[in-house]
């Protein structure tokens, strides 16, 4: 499996000539979805889900299946696409790839704001995507993606998360509002978490890719 990283929280995977897009939002490179046949969504908000980039997406390929909560659909009305539903406890099969939902709820973020639903992807027993939140996996994780910048987290947090899952891999996400002094803390942390850990743990730059076993 080949995994991209895209701007902010968007990564694409592909493996078998097809390819699965997580989080193409306002942030990320509208490339990320050219010759995708999957899309997943973890929750709402606009730096995870571009409706009209979607749009137009499905109506270059209306077979586009678009996997998401009822939240996020409900948004997506009238889109040309193949949109599925699911919660936490599913699993599916898209274009070649196993799936498993893990997760309900966003991280807190406000006291005056409510917590959105939020999906967390298990990719091929693989790649896991959290989503906007450090939901326990429940299982063992190889590839771990993992927010390292919002303003619902801590730093503390996220290496409290990397200690808790102990992935093989780890790799940035979330990371799309820093600038390069924020973006040079994170990769010591993730530089010194990784030694630790006897891991790969780093962030990777939008446009970069790593193979997967």
């Amino acid at each position: 499996m080949k995994l991209t990283k895209f701007g902010h929280a968007c990564v694409r995977l592909e493996k078998d000539g097809s390819a699965l897009v997580i989080d193409p939002g306002a942030f990320s490179e509208e490339s990320a979805l050219e010759g995708a046949r999957t899309v997943l969504i973890t929750h709402e908000h606009f730096d995870h889900v571009d409706v009209e980039r979607l749009r137009r997406a499905a109506e270059a390929d209306p077979s586009l299946e678009i996997w998401t909560n009822e939240a996020v659909a409900a948004t997506l009305t009238g889109l040309p696409a193949e949109i599925r539903t699911v919660r936490h406890g599913d699993t599916f099969d898209t274009a070649g790839f196993g799936v498993k939902v893990v997760g309900e709820w966003h991280a807190p973020n406000h006291p005056d704001i409510p917590a959105v639903r939020n999906t967390g992807f298990l990719v091929d027993e693989e790649v896991f995507y959290p989503g906007d939140a450090f939901t326990p996996p429940g299982t063992e994780v190889p590839t771990l993606l993992v927010p390292t910048n919002a303003p619902w987290m801590k730093m503390a947090e996220m290496v409290e998360y990397l200690r808790r899952v102990r992935p093989a891999r780890a790799f940035s996400t979330h990371d799309g509002l820093l600038n390069d002094a924020g973006l040079g803390l994170v990769d010591g942390w993730l530089e010194r978490e990784g030694e630790r850990q006897k891991a790969d743990i780093r962030r990777l730059k939008p446009g970069e890719s790593v193979d997967l076993p």
